[in-house]
């Protein structure tokens, strides 16, 4: 929610996934931290992703959560994220991505043993492109399948979250060439929630940025599609956990 201040307490890189597995995996992200001096919390805007984390503290799948959700760092450590493309878990799941919404899953829960023996095997590994690539063999051993469904559904987000114009599910649908109830299928079967929700989230990031910014909370209103500025409020305050005027406060600016 605040990585400039994140920045500080951690090391946050991405690295790109090879060819063999780059239809299924937007990227993965390694957080590492030394010698906190105090616990850091950070808290975290879900996207409208599925992730699998391991870490010392946990290793799930986690599906998409609406909320907002916090980590805590303490000591040293590291996070090996695997960040699955929108409707790019769905080949590794055996029904719908709708499953999985706001759940957390553990990874030998999901895969079984041979799961948990990636988590043992990444949490041993002590360099982290080494760990990332055990889980690249691993994700590959699986076998998926390209869909073309799950290429319609990652584009379609893509451009809900490229284009600020996108405010509204029928103008979403009139745009793939479906229909509105078509699309929501799609989304809940791939993405795991409903393109409502995917376009609200993606202007709540949006507005983030923008406050972080220093732009008045009435244009930014007009401009994200909303009908006045105490709706963008409430909906941001269910997302971040406070209202954009505190969240303002944190980047040293004030919210009109």
């Amino acid at each position: 929610m605040n990585p400039y201040a994140g920045l500080d307490a951690f090391d946050f890189v991405r690295q790109a996934p090879s060819p063999g597995i780059s239809a299924y995996v937007e990227h993965f992200w390694v957080v590492t931290w030394t010698d906190l001096r105090e616990p850091y919390e950070q808290r975290i805007i879900s996207h409208p992703t599925v992730n699998m984390t391991i870490t010392r503290d946990f290793h799930r799948i986690a599906g998409v959560i609406k909320g907002g959700f916090s980590y805590t760092m303490r000591g040293s450590g590291r996070v090996l994220g695997t960040r699955f493309r929108p409707g790019g878990f769905r080949p590794f799941l055996d029904g719908s991505v709708s499953r999985l919404s706001g759940r957390f899953v553990e990874v030998g829960e999901m895969f079984g043993a041979a799961g948990a023996a990636l988590v043992g095997r990444v949490l041993a590994e002590p360099d982290s492109q080494a760990a990332v690539a055990l889980v690249e063999t691993f994700l590959q051993g699986l076998g998926p399948s390209e869909d073309p469904q799950a290429e319609e559904a990652a584009a379609l987000v893509a451009m809900v979250e490229d284009d600020m114009s996108v405010t509204r599910v029928d103008e979403l649908a009139a745009r793939s060439g479906r229909s509105v109830r078509s699309l929501q299928r799609l989304f809940r079967d791939y993405v795991g929630v409903g393109p409502k929700w995917v376009i609200r989230r993606f202007r709540l990031h949006e507005a983030a940025e923008r406050i972080h910014q220093g732009l008045d909370l009435a244009t930014l209103a007009a401009e994200l599609g909303y009908t006045d500025q105490a709706h963008l409020t409430r909906d941001f305050t269910a997302a971040v956990g406070m209202p954009p005027a505190a969240y303002a406060r944190l980047s040293g600016h004030v919210a009109r």
